[in-house]
Protein backbone atom coordinates (compact mmCIF):
# COMPACT_ATOMS: atom_id res chain seq x y z
CA UNK A 1 0.00 0.00 0.00
CA UNK A 2 1.13 3.65 -0.77
CA UNK A 3 0.86 4.56 3.12
CA UNK A 4 3.13 1.59 4.03
CA UNK A 5 5.94 1.90 1.20
CA UNK A 6 6.69 5.59 2.25
CA UNK A 7 8.79 4.83 4.68
CA UNK A 8 11.31 6.91 5.40
CA UNK A 9 10.32 9.05 3.15
CA UNK A 10 7.21 9.95 4.70
CA UNK A 11 8.62 10.29 7.71
CA UNK A 12 10.63 13.00 6.62
CA UNK A 13 8.20 14.56 4.89
CA UNK A 14 6.51 15.27 7.72
CA UNK A 15 8.94 16.80 10.00
CA UNK A 16 9.58 19.04 6.91
CA UNK A 17 5.64 19.77 7.39
CA UNK A 18 6.48 20.18 10.90
CA UNK A 19 8.89 22.62 10.80
CA UNK A 20 7.04 24.64 8.19
CA UNK A 21 3.81 24.93 10.57
CA UNK A 22 6.55 25.76 13.16
CA UNK A 23 8.29 28.42 11.51
CA UNK A 24 4.06 30.03 10.91
CA UNK A 25 3.97 29.74 14.79
CA UNK A 26 7.32 31.09 15.65
CA UNK A 27 6.92 34.66 14.02
CA UNK A 28 3.58 34.55 15.07
CA UNK A 29 4.47 34.20 18.75
CA UNK A 30 7.02 36.89 18.29
CA UNK A 31 5.08 39.48 17.48
CA UNK A 32 2.08 38.78 19.80
CA UNK A 33 4.26 37.81 22.70
CA UNK A 34 5.25 41.12 22.19
CA UNK A 35 2.17 42.68 21.92
CA UNK A 36 0.71 41.36 25.33
CA UNK A 37 3.78 42.05 27.19
CA UNK A 38 5.22 38.16 27.39
CA UNK A 39 8.40 39.20 26.67
CA UNK A 40 10.16 43.08 25.27
CA UNK A 41 9.63 43.97 21.91
CA UNK A 42 13.58 44.05 21.45
CA UNK A 43 13.42 40.33 22.03
CA UNK A 44 10.51 39.13 20.28
CA UNK A 45 11.63 41.65 16.87
CA UNK A 46 15.27 41.61 17.20
CA UNK A 47 15.85 38.04 18.60
CA UNK A 48 12.97 36.04 17.83
CA UNK A 49 12.49 37.42 13.81
CA UNK A 50 15.83 38.77 13.42
CA UNK A 51 17.41 39.88 10.03
CA UNK A 52 20.05 38.16 7.85
CA UNK A 53 22.72 38.48 9.94
CA UNK A 54 21.38 38.19 13.41
CA UNK A 55 18.48 36.46 15.73
CA UNK A 56 16.82 33.39 15.76
CA UNK A 57 14.57 33.96 12.54
CA UNK A 58 16.92 33.29 9.76
CA UNK A 59 17.69 29.56 11.75
CA UNK A 60 13.93 28.70 11.24
CA UNK A 61 13.45 29.67 7.97
CA UNK A 62 16.65 27.82 6.38
CA UNK A 63 15.16 24.86 8.70
CA UNK A 64 11.81 24.96 7.68
CA UNK A 65 12.84 25.50 4.21
CA UNK A 66 15.71 23.22 3.42
CA UNK A 67 14.17 20.67 4.83
CA UNK A 68 10.94 20.86 2.77
CA UNK A 69 13.05 21.42 -0.32
CA UNK A 70 14.89 17.77 0.41
CA UNK A 71 11.61 16.13 1.19
CA UNK A 72 11.01 17.13 -2.27
CA UNK A 73 14.07 15.58 -3.72
CA UNK A 74 13.47 12.14 -1.45
CA UNK A 75 9.86 12.07 -3.12
CA UNK A 76 10.87 12.14 -6.10
CA UNK A 77 13.98 10.54 -6.78
CA UNK A 78 13.84 6.63 -6.95
CA UNK A 79 10.43 5.29 -7.05
CA UNK A 80 8.51 8.28 -6.26
CA UNK A 81 6.11 8.33 -3.89
CA UNK A 82 2.97 9.74 -4.32
CA UNK A 83 1.66 10.51 -0.29
CA UNK A 84 5.37 11.88 0.98
CA UNK A 85 5.50 14.05 -2.28
CA UNK A 86 2.22 15.89 -1.17
CA UNK A 87 2.75 16.46 2.51
CA UNK A 88 6.44 17.86 1.28
CA UNK A 89 4.87 19.79 -1.70
CA UNK A 90 2.35 21.20 1.30
CA UNK A 91 5.02 21.86 3.20
CA UNK A 92 7.27 23.98 1.09
CA UNK A 93 4.33 26.22 0.16
CA UNK A 94 4.02 26.61 3.94
CA UNK A 95 7.82 26.93 4.75
CA UNK A 96 7.59 29.37 1.07
CA UNK A 97 5.33 31.66 2.93
CA UNK A 98 6.86 31.98 6.01
CA UNK A 99 10.20 32.92 3.91
CA UNK A 100 8.21 35.30 1.14
CA UNK A 101 7.01 37.27 4.43
CA UNK A 102 10.20 37.58 6.61
CA UNK A 103 12.53 38.56 3.27
CA UNK A 104 9.91 40.99 2.56
CA UNK A 105 10.41 42.46 6.15
CA UNK A 106 13.77 41.98 5.79
CA UNK A 107 14.14 44.14 2.19
CA UNK A 108 11.80 46.64 3.01
CA UNK A 109 13.48 47.51 6.67
CA UNK A 110 16.75 48.33 4.65
CA UNK A 111 14.38 50.28 1.57
CA UNK A 112 13.74 52.80 3.70
CA UNK A 113 15.65 55.19 6.03
CA UNK A 114 16.28 54.42 9.49
CA UNK A 115 13.33 57.29 10.85
CA UNK A 116 10.30 57.03 12.81
CA UNK A 117 9.35 60.84 13.20
CA UNK A 118 7.36 62.02 10.34
CA UNK A 119 5.78 65.41 9.83
CA UNK A 120 4.30 67.64 7.40
CA UNK A 121 6.37 71.13 8.24
CA UNK A 122 10.04 70.51 10.00
CA UNK A 123 10.33 74.30 9.72
CA UNK A 124 7.60 74.44 12.55
CA UNK A 125 7.54 71.47 14.13
CA UNK A 126 4.22 70.51 16.51
CA UNK A 127 5.77 69.37 20.65
CA UNK A 128 3.96 67.35 22.19
CA UNK A 129 1.37 68.20 25.50
CA UNK A 130 2.69 67.53 28.56
CA UNK A 131 -0.51 64.88 29.08
CA UNK A 132 1.27 63.07 25.74
CA UNK A 133 4.95 63.37 27.60
CA UNK A 134 3.51 61.34 30.68
CA UNK A 135 1.92 58.77 28.65
CA UNK A 136 4.83 58.15 26.74
CA UNK A 137 7.05 58.27 30.17
CA UNK A 138 4.74 55.84 31.74
CA UNK A 139 4.57 53.56 28.77
CA UNK A 140 8.47 53.73 28.90
CA UNK A 141 9.06 55.37 25.63
CA UNK A 142 12.52 55.14 24.41
CA UNK A 143 12.52 57.78 21.34
CA UNK A 144 12.23 61.43 22.52
CA UNK A 145 9.95 63.87 20.49
CA UNK A 146 12.89 67.01 19.83
CA UNK A 147 12.24 69.73 17.53
CA UNK A 148 15.07 68.43 15.16
CA UNK A 149 16.16 64.86 15.47
CA UNK A 150 18.93 62.89 14.47
CA UNK A 151 19.74 59.79 13.51
CA UNK A 152 21.36 57.91 15.49
CA UNK A 153 25.13 56.97 14.73
CA UNK A 154 24.61 53.27 15.52
CA UNK A 155 21.90 53.42 12.14
CA UNK A 156 25.11 53.81 10.52
CA UNK A 157 25.77 49.35 10.68
CA UNK A 158 22.39 48.96 8.39
CA UNK A 159 22.10 51.83 6.48
CA UNK A 160 25.55 53.56 5.97
CA UNK A 161 26.11 57.32 5.59
CA UNK A 162 22.43 57.68 7.61
CA UNK A 163 24.43 58.13 11.60
CA UNK A 164 24.00 62.24 11.96
CA UNK A 165 21.78 63.03 9.91
CA UNK A 166 18.47 65.15 10.51
CA UNK A 167 15.54 63.38 10.28
CA UNK A 168 14.02 65.78 8.34
CA UNK A 169 16.45 66.01 5.33
CA UNK A 170 15.91 61.93 5.70
CA UNK A 171 12.33 62.53 4.92
CA UNK A 172 12.86 64.42 2.54
CA UNK A 173 15.15 62.67 0.22
CA UNK A 174 12.45 59.36 0.74
CA UNK A 175 9.36 61.67 -0.52
CA UNK A 176 8.20 61.07 -3.79
CA UNK A 177 9.87 63.96 -6.48
CA UNK A 178 8.04 64.06 -9.38
CA UNK A 179 11.21 65.86 -10.98
CA UNK A 180 12.80 62.53 -10.47
CA UNK A 181 10.46 60.38 -10.39
CA UNK A 182 7.98 59.01 -12.71
CA UNK A 183 5.67 57.33 -10.42
CA UNK A 184 5.01 57.95 -6.54
CA UNK A 185 5.39 54.02 -5.92
CA UNK A 186 9.12 54.11 -6.83
CA UNK A 187 9.58 56.33 -3.86
CA UNK A 188 9.90 54.69 -0.50
CA UNK A 189 7.70 57.41 1.08
CA UNK A 190 4.40 59.02 0.39
CA UNK A 191 4.83 62.98 -0.40
CA UNK A 192 3.88 64.65 3.33
CA UNK A 193 2.86 68.43 3.06
CA UNK A 194 0.90 70.97 5.03
CA UNK A 195 -2.91 70.36 3.98
CA UNK A 196 -5.29 73.51 2.77
CA UNK A 197 -8.78 73.63 3.66
CA UNK A 198 -11.40 75.87 2.50
CA UNK A 199 -12.95 75.70 5.96
CA UNK A 200 -12.81 77.25 9.05
CA UNK A 201 -10.70 76.12 12.05
CA UNK A 202 -13.95 74.89 13.99
CA UNK A 203 -15.04 72.57 10.83
CA UNK A 204 -10.94 71.26 10.68
CA UNK A 205 -10.64 70.47 13.71
CA UNK A 206 -14.30 68.75 14.43
CA UNK A 207 -12.77 66.39 10.65
CA UNK A 208 -9.60 65.91 12.74
CA UNK A 209 -11.00 64.17 15.96
CA UNK A 210 -13.82 62.48 13.28
CA UNK A 211 -11.25 60.92 11.38
CA UNK A 212 -8.87 60.34 14.25
CA UNK A 213 -11.77 58.59 16.58
CA UNK A 214 -12.76 56.63 13.32
CA UNK A 215 -9.41 55.62 12.81
CA UNK A 216 -9.19 53.59 16.34
CA UNK A 217 -7.20 56.08 18.21
CA UNK A 218 -6.64 56.78 22.10
CA UNK A 219 -7.27 60.54 22.08
CA UNK A 220 -4.88 61.64 24.40
CA UNK A 221 -5.95 65.48 24.12
CA UNK A 222 -8.59 67.87 22.57
CA UNK A 223 -7.89 71.30 22.45
CA UNK A 224 -10.22 73.64 20.70
CA UNK A 225 -8.65 76.97 21.70
CA UNK A 226 -5.21 75.88 20.92
CA UNK A 227 -6.70 74.37 17.86
CA UNK A 228 -4.48 71.10 19.08
CA UNK A 229 -5.57 67.10 19.05
CA UNK A 230 -3.08 63.66 19.83
CA UNK A 231 -3.64 60.10 19.36
CA UNK A 232 -2.09 57.27 20.49
CA UNK A 233 -2.23 54.11 17.82
CA UNK A 234 -1.41 51.14 18.79
CA UNK A 235 -0.49 48.81 15.98
CA UNK A 236 -2.10 45.35 15.50
CA UNK A 237 0.83 42.72 15.22
CA UNK A 238 3.92 43.60 18.06
CA UNK A 239 1.32 46.29 19.50
CA UNK A 240 3.76 49.11 18.98
CA UNK A 241 2.72 52.58 20.18
CA UNK A 242 2.73 55.51 17.83
CA UNK A 243 1.77 58.70 18.72
CA UNK A 244 -0.43 61.36 16.72
CA UNK A 245 -0.25 65.16 17.12
CA UNK A 246 -2.31 67.57 14.72
CA UNK A 247 -2.34 71.59 14.77
CA UNK A 248 -4.74 73.53 13.01
CA UNK A 249 -3.75 77.42 11.64
CA UNK A 250 -6.52 79.39 10.46
CA UNK A 251 -6.48 82.00 7.89
CA UNK A 252 -6.72 85.68 9.13
CA UNK A 253 -10.73 85.71 8.21
CA UNK A 254 -11.11 82.45 9.72
CA UNK A 255 -12.32 81.10 6.50
CA UNK A 256 -9.75 78.24 5.66
CA UNK A 257 -7.84 76.38 8.00
CA UNK A 258 -3.90 74.79 7.30
CA UNK A 259 -3.56 71.10 8.99
CA UNK A 260 -0.22 69.97 10.03
CA UNK A 261 0.41 66.54 11.27
CA UNK A 262 3.20 64.59 13.14
CA UNK A 263 3.45 61.18 14.21
CA UNK A 264 6.08 59.28 16.21
CA UNK A 265 7.20 56.36 17.26
CA UNK A 266 8.09 55.48 20.93
CA UNK A 267 10.15 52.95 20.15
CA UNK A 268 12.94 51.69 17.13
CA UNK A 269 14.75 53.14 15.03
CA UNK A 270 13.27 52.28 12.10
CA UNK A 271 8.74 52.51 11.65
CA UNK A 272 8.72 50.63 8.45
CA UNK A 273 7.17 53.57 6.77
CA UNK A 274 4.27 53.19 9.20
CA UNK A 275 4.06 56.34 9.89
CA UNK A 276 4.69 58.36 6.99
CA UNK A 277 1.67 56.07 5.44
CA UNK A 278 -0.47 57.07 8.64
CA UNK A 279 0.09 60.46 8.28
CA UNK A 280 -0.46 60.53 4.28
CA UNK A 281 -4.04 58.87 4.57
CA UNK A 282 -5.24 60.42 8.01
CA UNK A 283 -4.57 63.70 5.66
CA UNK A 284 -6.58 62.15 2.60
CA UNK A 285 -9.21 61.20 5.16
CA UNK A 286 -9.96 64.71 6.38
CA UNK A 287 -9.68 66.65 3.16
CA UNK A 288 -12.25 64.53 2.62
CA UNK A 289 -14.44 64.78 5.47
CA UNK A 290 -13.99 68.43 5.48
CA UNK A 291 -14.93 69.34 2.20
Amino acid sequence: MEHESSGWRGKFAGLALTLALFSVVWFALAALGSKFGWWDWQFGLGKMTGNVNAGWGRIVIALALGSSVLALLFALIKAPRKRPFMVALAALLIAGFSTGRWMAFQLTALRLPPIADIQTNWDAPIMPSEALLAARKADGAANEIVEAPIVAAYADANWPGTGGQLVSELQEEAEFNPDTQKKAKNAPYPNIETLELLVGPEEAFDAALTVMTSAGMEIVTQDRVGRSLEGTVTTGWFGFKDDVMVRITPSADMTASLVDMRSTSRVGLSDLGANSKRVRNLLDEIERVAN
